[in-house]
């Protein structure tokens, strides 16, 4: 069976992560077949794409045993063409869902333009477990309260229910209702006329809020700050099933030397 299955239908195409042993974690191999089926999905004749998983993941993330083997942190890999990571598609896209989605998965369902899942479903925004900052800017990008944003960043998980509720998510179905009601909204998108759903599209996502960029800056420098033989060790407790051992900075007075805002003005000022 193909990692990533694809379905077409009159006018909607299915993209399936199928990868359910590995609760369709984020390895290479999976990040490859996805971008082509996006690329697919672009330059094919359907005009919604429905995103979806197999089994009780959705997506739950970095492939952690794959990167524990590399030695290096899982990253999507640089050059390959994959529309919609780099936010190029002009198409909308619907995500179905179905169970766990975790860290990369949460990102995943972050970049659709609607979005279902079924009751029960878990959420986690992992950053903040596996780098040496959190994820900061999820909430702001989703339009939720500050707390509520600062609660997602600490990596805090929140039921399928919750973001509900709080708004993120636009619809809550039982299992047997997800894919049906993912079909039912992209046929209604299709009744709308062309032009109108592209411009619409478009204009909804320059709507969408974004991090200024003395913030990404600020943001960019906090990565950094802090050992790095601790991005390992998270991945290698996940792997082992035990507590970590952070070190935390490899110079123990670099707690105390934490890039702010300010810090960032004053070097663009010099």
């Amino acid at each position: 069976m193909p990692i990533v299955e694809t379905e077409h239908y009159d006018g909607v195409m299915v993209i399936r992560l199928n990868r359910p042993e590995r609760l369709n974690a984020l390895g290479d191999e999976l990040r490859a077949a996805m971008a082509g089926a996006w690329c697919a999905f672009r330059d094919g004749p359907e005009e919604v794409a429905i995103f979806t998983g197999t089994g009780r993941a959705f997506c739950a993330g970095e492939d952690m045993k794959e990167s524990l083997g590399r030695g290096a942190p899982g990253l999507p890999s640089q050059g390959r063409d994959d529309p919609f990571m780099q936010g190029t598609l002009d198409k909308p896209v619907i995500v179905a869902v179905n169970g766990y989605a975790m860290g990369g998965g949460f990102l995943l369902v972050e970049r659709c333009d609607l979005r279902l899942a079924v009751r029960g479903a878990v959420f986690e925004m992992s950053e903040a477990k596996r780098w040496l900052l959190g994820g900061y800017q999820h909430g702001h990008v989703g339009g939720l309260s500050h707390a509520i944003a600062t609660e997602m960043a600490f990596a805090y998980r929140f039921t399928a229910e919750r973001l509900y509720e709080l708004g993120f998510l636009n619809r809550l179905v039982e299992p047997d209702q997800l894919m049906p009601e993912a079909i039912s909204m992209a046929r209604h998108l299709l009744t709308l006329p062309p032009a109108s759903r592209v411009n619409t599209l478009a204009m909804m996502r320059a709507m969408k809020p974004s991090v200024p960029p003395e913030l990404e800056a600020l943001a960019n420098r906090l990565h950094g700050h802090g050992a790095k033989s601790d991005l390992m060790e998270s991945r290698a407790a996940f792997a082992e099933r035990r507590e970590p051992n952070f070190k935390g900075w490899d110079d123990p007075q670099d707690r105390y030397r934490t890039p702010t805002l300010e810090s960032i003005r004053r070097e663009h000022r010099q």
